[in-house]
């Protein structure tokens, strides 16, 4: 499930878009295979009907909970970089949505334990300011490139939005002194 273009701005696009390190369906796939185990091994060696339909229907339930749902999760959680913010994305049915424009991101940290460095995945925190402060992103695949990725943009972001000397104004008059003015007139 890619993420929704229609949410992007005019001139905003997707720079990377992540989901979750595929380290997240290593449980829900085992219990899919021991679940299909369970069943044949119940056709194979049961000869009571009832019992194989008891086992295929507590299958049926694990896999839907266990398996099937942290899939949906897994394919619906997106954490995207465009060349304006960082969107952070989650839901099946109900969507929260978080952006954190690249303009507000003050720092971004990394870490990695050892099994993660062995997967190749990490933990991203992004502190901004505003009043949420830290996002923290768990199970990044690439972490370090996606961190790399987040300097680059962000960079962009304040060479972007910068002045140049010969482009800033040379006296910006205050407020008050302005509307002053204005009311005289």
């Amino acid at each position: 499930m890619a993420f929704p273009e229609d949410v992007l701005t005019d001139g905003e696009h997707v720079v990377l878009d992540l989901h979750p390190h595929w380290k997240a369906m290593i449980r829900p796939v085992a219990v899919l295979v021991l679940a299909l185990a369970a069943v044949i091994t119940g056709l194979v060696l049961l000869d009571n009907e009832v019992l194989i339909y008891i086992i295929a229907g507590l299958a049926v339930v694990a896999v839907a909970w266990l398996s099937f749902w942290p899939w949906l999760v897994w394919r619906t959680t997106h954490y995207v970089l465009t060349n304006e913010r960082v969107l952070l994305q989650t839901g099946v049915f109900s969507r929260d949505r978080r952006d954190i424009p690249l303009s507000r991101v003050n720092d971004h940290s990394m870490n990695q334990r050892f099994i993660e460095r062995m997967l190749g995945c990490g933990t991203l925190t992004i502190e901004s300011a505003g009043e949420r402060g830290q996002s923290i992103l768990t199970d990044i695949p690439h972490v370090e490139k996606v961190q790399t990725t987040l300097y680059e943009l962000v960079e962009a972001d304040r060479d972007h939005h910068s002045y140049n000397d010969d482009e800033r104004p040379k006296y910006i008059p205050p407020a008050q002194e302005t509307r002053a003015e204005e009311n005289q007139k």
